[in-house]
């Protein structure tokens, strides 16, 4: 510290999902830094919950998956999402979720050695908190940045001086960085001052939407009722047309089972959550719950948000300023793509920050951020945007909202307008609303056929995995032909996943062994840990050489396995040998952030001089140097 001044290499504004799982990812290359946080603390509100496994991935690199197994919430008690009356009441519809269900088990276990968690961000951000300062990061909440602007030094190079204010004294003092990295969400004013633009897809819909926390115990409906996601659909009744506080709408998730629940309410186009205290919900919340008027339930916490559809054009302005997380990309949680995407965004930056901080690459390697995240967060936005649009076709069959062509709703007590009136012919049934509600008639095919959207939301295993990162950080200058997506990853991108060797794309995951067998290891553990990766098979012994030579001579970790029969690794399962695109003797070579960099069809002809040389040319255009 100089007089009013705090010096430090690393700033992070933002203690969320985003911000401290950054923390940690630069931690754990040994760099130590500040992170501010506006808030009093961690999140004391679930928001984000479900952890898919390409962002538990990253967190298994740094030794926490364990604790978000311990913690959170899988198995049977995700199994599914429902759509039903209320909590107690009838069900309408309900889904295999998460690749739980028969037909995609297979799939999301041949993916990845990680399974999806329901771990609400309240309970995630404690673990990350944990670990970044017990790793070298030093956390001030109730700290908000104010501004910020860039000043030469003597040595010609740039640090970032950051007016921060302690709203617990009530003073403001400075911090000088060399990075700052924006973590600060929807409102982020690191954004702001950079002026990066942003990229929207209005879609008509400023439906704010109502988080309530609440404590009631349901464990007495929840034996047969399990499930990740409840989404209750009610008719008005007749009393309260007109009123449009809040709509007859309500999704509800588990926080703690069975105690603690989030109960998401929608407000009406002239509702104002500002107006009204938290107890204003309750009655609302028990209507959804459905049980009887003596069940005990307290409101938490309601806070609100409005549906976003924005993305940044770029996550760089140039120099050492980044943003990530929310800062970057606004969306609603459809789709369970927050926060993982904010995990996954974090795992890219800080490698390369790292390297370059380390001497090891050049800086041109942190122009790649921005080129690779960027594209993906514009999938997400509008990827989530569609999962909520998606719901809309399922509520119409059920006889909600606008009706479904084929699924008409009849108002009052008339007879139904299709065949079948009587709810038996067609596969057509009336159910009639409560307190003298409208009757919809329902088809059973027309729900069968909005699942099938709804899938997309729930099972999108392609959404999640199937990311190309292109650009100076990819090396694809030995490949034949552009990549392309093949068998049902073709036919549906969002819902399948390809696993493919070519660069850009993650590694694949295999289980291996070795001849004597012992405990199975992954490719994904055998990679990763802050260093690249070089895969090879019988005759690919020159390539573990040139790793060895081109690792001393960059001064780089290039660990080298040998996958096949007799090998450092067996391919028990043969699953390496069906994916690793390339001939035994070719290599599969992997970044830190377990993407996979370029890789050689065989060995050189010249043996090792010509496989060091490939690989040593490869190396520096990745890195920079």
């Amino acid at each position: 510290m100089t007089g009013d001044t705090v010096e430090t290499k690393y700033l992070i504004v933002g203690a969320g999902p985003a911000g401290a799982s950054l923390a940690c990812f630069l931690a754990s290359h040994g760099l130590k830094g500040i992170m501010i946080s506006a808030s009093m603390g961690t999140s004391d509100t679930p928001r984000a919950h479900i952890t898919n496994a390409a962002a538990i991935e990253c967190l298994r690199d740094i030794g926490l998956e364990d604790e978000i197994v311990k913690v959170g919430q899988g198995g049977e008690n995700i199994e599914h999402v429902r759509w039903a009356h209320s909590m107690s009441g009838e069900e309408y519809a309900r889904l295999h979720a998460f690749g739980t269900g028969p037909d995609r088990k297979g799939e999301y276990e041949s993916a990845s050695p990680c399974r999806h968690f329901d771990l609400p961000q309240s309970l995630l951000e404690p673990i990350l908190v944990r670990y970044a300062t017990n790793h070298g990061f030093n956390v001030r909440f109730q700290t908000t940045l104010v501004s910020f602007f860039e000043q030469e030094t003597t040595t010609a190079e740039k640090h970032i001086m950051a007016t921060v204010r302690d709203s617990l004294s009530k003073t403001e003092y400075k911090i000088r960085t060399k990075y700052l990295f924006g973590a600060d969400g929807g409102r982020s004013r690191v954004a702001t001052q950079l002026g990066i633009p942003l990229l929207s897809a209005y879609n008509g819909d400023d439906r704010v939407m109502i988080n309530t926390v609440v404590g009631t115990d349901l464990s007495h409906l929840m034996e047969y009722r399990k499930g990740d996601l409840h989404w209750l659909l009610q008719q008005q009744q007749p009393e309260e047309e007109g009123d449009s506080d809040l709509l007859p709408m309500c999704i509800v998730r588990m926080v703690k089972p069975w105690h603690e629940w989030m109960f998401t309410l929608v407000a009406g186009p002239s509702f104002n959550p500002r107006a009204v205290t938290k107890e204003y919900y309750l009655p609302h919340i028990k209507r959804f719950i459905g049980d009887d008027s003596t069940i005990q339930a307290e409101v938490l916490h309601a806070t609100y948000w409005n549906i976003n559809e924005t993305v940044a054009e770029t996550y760089s302005s140039g120099g050492n300023i980044f943003i990530l997380g929310d800062a970057a990309h606004r969306h609603p949680p459809a789709a369970g793509l927050g926060s993982n995407t904010c995990i996954q965004d974090a795992f890219n930056l800080a490698w390369k920050v790292a390297y370059v901080e380390q001497k090891l690459a050049g800086p041109s390697l942190l122009d790649t951020y921005s080129a690779e995240r960027q594209p993906v967060g514009q999938g997400v936005v509008k990827r989530a945007n569609e999962a909520m649009r998606g719901q809309f076709p399922l509520f119409a069959a059920l006889g909600f909202g606008p009706p479904a062509p084929g699924s008409l709703a009849e108002e009052g007590d008339g007879s139904a307008s299709s065949p079948g009136g009587g709810g038996g012919g067609g596969g057509e049934v009336v159910l009639h609303g409560s307190g003298g509600g409208r009757r919809r008639v329902v088809r059973a095919s027309m729900i069968r056929d909005a699942l099938e959207s709804v899938k997309h939301e729930f099972n999108g295993l392609g959404m999640e995995m199937n990311q190309l990162y292109t650009g100076a950080g990819i090396y694809v200058t030995d490949e034949e032909e552009p990549f392309k997506l093949t068998g049902e990853a073709e036919k549906n991108a969002i819902l399948h996943h390809q696993p493919s060797t070519y660069p850009g794309r993650r590694l694949p995951h295999a289980w291996l062994n070795k001849a004597i067998p012992q405990k199975p290891i992954s490719t994904i553990d055998l990679a990763g840990g802050g260093g690249f990766t070089l895969f090879t098979g019988h005759g690919g012994e020159a390539w573990k050489e040139a790793a060895e030579a081109v690792g001393k001579e960059l001064d780089v970790m290039i660990r080298a396995y040998s996958i096949g029969f007799r090998q450092d690794w067996e391919d028990v399962y043969f699953v390496w040998d069906q994916v690793r695109g390339v001939e035994e003797s070719g290599a599969v070579l992997v970044r830190p952030d377990r993407f996979v960099a370029w890789r050689a069809k065989r060995a050189e002809e010249s043996g090792k001089p010509g496989c060091q040389e490939k690989l040593g040319t490869v190396m520096r255009a990745i890195l920079g140097v």
